[in-house]
């Protein structure tokens, strides 16, 4: 969700009694213009909420003017002080992976050997493995962008220099076509498409076809470990 209408977005996306106050509301939507401003971000996405077992974490990436370049991504307990979050490791990832149950709420807090499965314990200069919760917010946001980081084909363009951004011309899918998986697209780093054969890349456009498409997907069981609001 976009910064200048993020009142009007979490309104169309709020059911079931799971969203944003209006305090919070407002207080974000002021938060989130003043970031843009201090971070130099040309655009700032509300990224979503993960609800924690004491608190909750409100995360917020900026854009610079490649959308496909990496994000940088920031998190806040308040809606008004902002972190800065590092980029994400696949060290991180596997680490966050063997971590089952809710987020606490407090990024300092440390996970110890006995919250890890059993099976997947590290053992290095014999202590136990300690995993704190803002490495796992790292790893449990980046995770979510890869399975879901979902856009429609056409939204955005790759131009000739390689860089990527929105597709002014673009309307919406037609009813045809937002019916197929293959209109849509993972929007992260592709994968697939680089192992394509020339003939497989000979029917694509790469203005518009430059990222995995959702028509091969298998779905994957998953562990849910809070409440989130997905945004793209």
């Amino acid at each position: 969700m976009e910064a200048a209408s993020l009142p009007a977005a979490l309104e169309l996306a709020a059911g079931s009694g799971a969203g944003l106050s209006p305090e919070k509301r407002a207080v974000l939507g002021a938060s989130l213009l003043l970031l843009q401003r201090d971070y130099r971000f040309e655009r700032v996405w509300f990224w979503g909420c993960i609800q924690g077992v004491r608190g909750a974490y409100y995360i917020a990436e900026g854009l610079g003017p490649d959308r496909a370049a990496p994000r940088s991504r920031l998190y806040s307990l308040n809606c008004v002080e902002w972190s800065l979050l590092p980029p994400a490791t696949e060290e991180m990832v596997a680490q966050a992976k063997q971590l089952k149950g809710r987020f606490q709420g407090d990024p300092s807090f440390e996970y110890k050997y006995t919250e890890i499965n059993a099976e997947e314990r590290l053992f290095e200069d014999g202590k136990e493995p300690m995993i704190k919760e803002e490495s796992r917010l790292i790893a449990t946001i980046e995770q979510i962008d890869r399975a879901v980081g979902i856009i429609p084909r056409g939204a955005f363009v790759k131009t000739p220099l390689g860089s990527v951004h929105e597709n002014r011309n673009f309307e919406g899918l037609s009813l045809t076509e937002a019916k197929k998986l293959s209109s849509y697209f993972h929007f992260t780093e592709p994968v697939n498409l680089k192992n394509k054969t020339l003939l497989e890349k000979a029917d694509l456009d790469p203005s518009t076809d430059f990222l995995d498409s959702l028509e091969h997907d298998i779905p994957q069981d998953g562990d849910s470990a809070g409440t989130f609001f997905p945004t793209l």
